[in-house]
């Protein structure tokens, strides 16, 4: 990692560490600080910062970490409310929240997390607050009927590529691209500025969806920290199968079918099977196009901005390091 991004990333994580959400009841508080210690990137909180270092001095950075980690704990808010409508057992390769405690623990707990995300922002310039808070409202209601637009596709057996594309904006990307647009604005940033930030991180969300999903089906298993081929084992709608479909012939069209009508079958036979088919329909080179070309546009966005040179290298270049990873 760039050596400045990793001293920010440290002090995001000291900063949670010593962060008190409340004591009791304890049945409603550990949660919290079960979720926010399972670690993750701090993607959120850090694109927050290193937008606001394009305006702003090294030395004022911490001023601004409690609005910044306003992001953090609303995007793990959503985690922990995701994890029980998914039914997932693990987060971060540990039990989720309604697994180690229950359901309803889960969903106070969350709801918890969402007001603690309002009083981190609370300390803000109050000449800025009210502006900072339509954003995040529009923001997290988009969150929502990403997620909502999910669960709808879980039940049809179609899904378009611009519906999709949708969908993963709404649930991924408007959150990358509302942490940048807060740090210009905590900066006191041009609204030109803030718009362009704001649309460079949700273009480059876009695209770290779809390296997302290929990454489920190409990533290196000894790397990846999960299942390879995870979403094609639940038949999940992902970019991959939404184009696998719209591009098969009647032949392999019905092999996929197939594999997707199956309640009974091998795991690592349909992984293998489905991605034959990918591979004959050049599925990757699909996907990776598709996933360039809202990485480039993100970049573009990105050069429009004025701000300090260097620190908008060091954004850029982390930008580059999210489209390379290989987890």
């Amino acid at each position: 990692m760039i050596p400045r991004v990793q001293a920010i990333v440290e002090q995001i994580n000291r900063k949670l560490e010593r962060h008190k959400f409340g004591e009791q009841p304890a049945e409603l508080y550990e949660p919290i600080r079960y979720i926010m210690n399972l670690g993750g990137k701090r993607l959120r909180p850090l694109l927050a910062l290193l937008a606001y270092q394009l305006y702003c001095d090294d030395e004022s950075l911490d001023t601004v970490l409690e609005p910044a980690l306003a992001v953090e704990v609303f995007h793990n808010f959503t985690l922990m409310h995701d994890d029980i409508m998914d039914q997932a057992p693990l987060r971060r390769g540990k039990p989720t929240v309604h697994k180690k405690w229950n359901e309803n623990i889960a969903i106070l707990s969350g709801d918890v997390m969402m007001v603690k995300a309002y009083d981190l922002l609370l300390g803000i310039d109050p000449k800025i607050l009210p502006d900072v808070l339509r954003a995040f409202n529009r923001c997290a209601a988009e969150v929502c009927e990403g997620q909502q637009w999910d669960m709808n596709y879980e039940n049809r057996s179609r899904v378009a590529e611009e519906e999709y594309l949708h969908m993963i904006r709404q649930k991924t990307a408007v959150l990358l691209g509302f942490s940048l647009q807060l740090g210009g604005m905590l900066a006191n940033a041009s609204a030109e500025d803030c718009q362009l930030l704001y649309d460079f991180g949700v273009n480059i969300g876009i695209s770290f969806q779809l390296k997302d999903d290929l990454l489920d089906v190409y990533a290196d298993q000894a790397k990846f920290g999960k299942r390879v081929g995870g979403d094609i084992i639940v038949n999940k709608k992902t970019f991959l199968l939404i184009k696998a479909l719209e591009k098969a012939n009647t032949e392999q069209r019905n092999e996929l079918e197939t594999w997707l009508n199956k309640e009974e079958f091998d795991k690592e036979a349909k992984v293998s099977a489905v991605k034959a088919l990918y591979n004959a329909l050049e599925i990757k080179q699909l996907t990776e196009q598709k996933m360039n070309e809202f990485f480039e546009q993100g970049l573009q966005k990105l050069e429009q901005i004025n701000g300090n040179p260097d620190k908008k290298e060091i954004l850029r270049q982390f930008a580059e390091q999210l489209m390379e990873r290989e987890k």
